[in-house]
């Protein structure tokens, strides 16, 4: 197996730090490897879908995310991943390469919580296009602003929208990005965690075009399709425009 293969589908839910402890779940005959994840805060939900996964039927529980992910910094490229059981109950996972190996203790799934099926979706009236372009001029802003500014608002007028970062009444750095749309109607602005945003784009930034859709409700959703992996995320907004 690739280790860049799997190290990717973890960084796609890691969000550099942002979910740490989540349920891994691998199906042999459908040949995918799938999680759900929300942050403590519960403004961020996420799942995560790997396609083309050759591995056996089993349920995984990651507490410790951070501690995998340096822990496989050890192996070359080439890896071997196992599951070591004691009885029918997931214990550990061994994963080595042609001259190493690592062994990383599973969690009982039952202490990680899982996020809730979501309900009562609203519509989302507007439909923008996260292209190279755009991610990157927000990781960059994202990175100039970081300790003035820690969300992101999406303006609309009659016929255009912008991310703005550092948005506010009064006179403010502040970084205004142009964006396209595939639907659009004028909504009430609306802001979002920018860091949660930020590592979502970072996380996929190798996807030449991602979606985000933005509802009045006060709810983001984010779709990005690469290779072989399908990423979808949902962003709760912040409750208050300066």
């Amino acid at each position: 197996m690739d280790k860049r293969k799997l190290t990717r589908f973890i960084d796609k839910y890691h969000l550099g730090g942002i979910a740490n402890s989540v349920i891994l779940k691998s199906s042999f005959k459908n040949k995918k490897l799938g999680t759900r994840f929300v942050t403590e805060d519960k403004t961020l939900l996420g799942i995560i879908q790997l396609d083309k996964w050759d591995f056996e039927d089993a349920i995984i529980g990651i507490y410790t995310t951070e501690q995998l992910l340096n822990l496989l910094k050890v192996l070359d490229e080439d890896i071997t991943v196992s599951i070591i059981r004691t009885g029918d109950r997931p214990v550990s996972l061994k994963i080595s390469d042609s001259v190493s190996s690592i062994n990383y203790m599973l969690s009982d799934p039952d202490v990680i919580n899982e996020p809730p099926q979501l309900q009562n979706i609203p519509e989302y009236e507007l439909s923008i296009y996260m292209t190279p372009t755009v991610i990157g001029k927000f990781i960059a802003g994202n990175t100039a602003l970081k300790e003035v500014s820690q969300k992101f608002t999406v303006v609309t007028n009659g016929t255009s929208t912008k991310l703005v970062m550092g948005y506010s009444s009064a006179n403010t750095n502040r970084v205004i990005i142009p964006v396209t749309t595939s639907k659009f109607a004028p909504i009430d602005m609306v802001s979002f965690n920018a860091e949660y945003f930020n590592n979502i784009l970072i996380a996929n930034k190798e996807c030449e075009s991602g979606i985000l859709q933005v509802s009045n409700a006060g709810i983001a959703k984010i779709d990005f399709k690469v290779d072989d992996y399908t990423c979808t995320y949902w962003l709760v907004a912040d409750s208050e425009i300066s």
